[in-house]
């Protein structure tokens, strides 16, 4: 077997986040974007002695549990791939994979619960970043997601199902209106081009509706008729914020150099098991709000009683978490590096009447130093890439009763845990939370 070969597999398992697995002439093969049961044409890209990776060609014989998926754009979009899976198998799939992973590390028993599933299958994500770009070369002008396995091609997505059918609106009048007027969008590779992301964010509980638009500084929008066109669009929420962001660096990321509120205040409000937060526009948010009050619930269930317990919120966003345990313990220090996060962490402290949190501004490794309470538990969300090597002892020398680990990449999980059994650590509790149903991945 070599490079370039093709070949006819089924594949018989997945590991995450969405890697088929397979045998063939003695070796393990590995197929991105396919499921167990599929019989799949792939084309190796890469061979070794015991094992290869292939690229997906096409699926001659859909797995037996398939369905029909409920997105037009399922198959081109990169965003959701597991569509044509009914959702009690994708809860199976998840919870397989999690519980594999973690049995590759411990060694003691632990419980592992039932995953939770998300209240809402479709249409329960509150925010969206909304590329612009080209489906085709020198295209029209597109606006929606990046199509599965490119950096380059934008597919417009006006009939995606996991946000409601405000996103939809948007979406389909803003791509008209600057098909309309020529506005070019940007070049990643000449870094030419005015037209960047949209951001939308919309509230589960309150139907309150944010809208950012992100250019470069290289055109002009005509601010009126951006406004009026968006005010004039029919729509089941309440918009109560649009801005123009101005990003001028390189990096593909929906940023701001610097922002312009057009149309109200860079917020919208959301209800979270009976609080309230204000959310901006480049904060971190639990994008699935239903599914996070599940995900929090748990969370403070497996704490049990705080009172007289301080608690450190590390990698705290807009501190929902810290917030929500605060009630009942006796102080909260949340800790992000996002200094906008942190400003909305302290204002909802204050709109939810909570005087016994403190979110402070700044870098986890750093700030955790400059700390001289001792902490009873540490809640610990890092980003996807898990937590830094050099801070993660450090709050391990903090030596709390409990630690609470909310993962949303297990395989980052699987190189953190162990340092943690190292120091003399149990595992007592593992539970899943299903907040991004239709995608492979999973809150743990």
């Amino acid at each position: 077997m070599k490079k370039k070969d093709i070949i006819e597999v089924t594949i018989n398992d997945l590991q995450f986040p969405n890697i088929g697995i397979t045998n063939y002439e003695n070796k393990t093969i590995k197929v991105k974007n396919t499921l167990p049961g599929q019989n799949v044409r792939a084309r190796i890209s890469r061979s070794r002695k015991d094992s290869a990776e292939a690229k997906l060609i096409e699926v001659l014989v859909n797995a037996p549990y398939e369905q029909k998926p409920l997105c037009e754009h399922f198959g081109l979009c990169g965003g959701c791939s597991y569509q044509s899976v009914p959702y009690e198998k994708q809860l199976e799939i998840k919870s397989k994979q999690v519980k594999e992973i973690i049995d590759g590390i411990l060694t003691e028993n632990y419980e592992f619960l039932p995953i939770v599933p998300s209240p809402k299958k479709t249409e329960y994500r509150n925010k969206m970043e909304f590329s612009f770009g080209d489906e085709i070369k020198d295209g029209p002008l597109s606006l929606g997601m990046h199509r599965r396995n490119s950096f380059h091609s934008i597919v417009n997505t006006y009939g995606c199902q996991i946000v409601d059918e405000d996103f939809r609106q948007i979406l389909c009048r803003i791509l008209e209106y600057f098909r309309g007027n020529s506005q070019t969008y940007y070049h990643k590779t000449t870094n030419i081009g005015f037209l960047r992301y949209l951001l939308v964010r919309k509230t589960e509980k309150t139907g309150e509706i944010l809208i950012n638009l992100i250019t470069t500084s290289q055109s002009e929008l005509k601010e009126k008729e951006f406004l009026e066109l968006i005010l004039n669009t029919n729509l089941n929420g309440t918009v109560k914020c649009i801005a123009h962001s101005i990003f001028d660096g390189v990096a593909d990321v929906a940023k701001a150099d610097t922002m312009k509120i057009l149309y109200g205040e860079d917020k919208v409000t959301e209800e979270l098991l009976g609080l309230r937060f204000n959310i901006s526009s480049f904060s971190f948010f639990q994008t699935n709000p239903l599914g996070a009050e599940k995900l929090y619930s748990i969370v403070r269930d497996f704490i049990g009683k705080t009172k007289d317990k301080t608690i450190f919120d590390l990698y705290s966003g807009t501190g929902t978490i810290g917030q929500i345990l605060a009630p009942a313990a006796k102080k909260v220090i949340g800790i992000e590096i996002v200094e906008e996060a942190v400003e909305k962490a302290n204002e909802n402290a204050k709109l939810n009447n909570l005087t016994n949190c403190t979110f402070i501004a700044g870098d986890v490794l750093k700030k955790i130093d400059e700390l001289n309470d001792k902490p009873d538990i540490i809640v610990l969300g890092p980003p996807r890439e898990g937590i830094h090597p050099k801070a993660i002892q450090k709050i391990i020398d903090y030596k709390p009763e409990t630690f609470i680990y909310i993962s949303c990449k297990p395989t980052s999980l699987k190189n953190d845990l162990p340092v943690f059994l190292q120091n003399g650590y149990k595992v007592t509790k593992i539970q899943c939370v299903d907040m991004f149903p239709m995608t492979p991945h999973v809150e743990t």
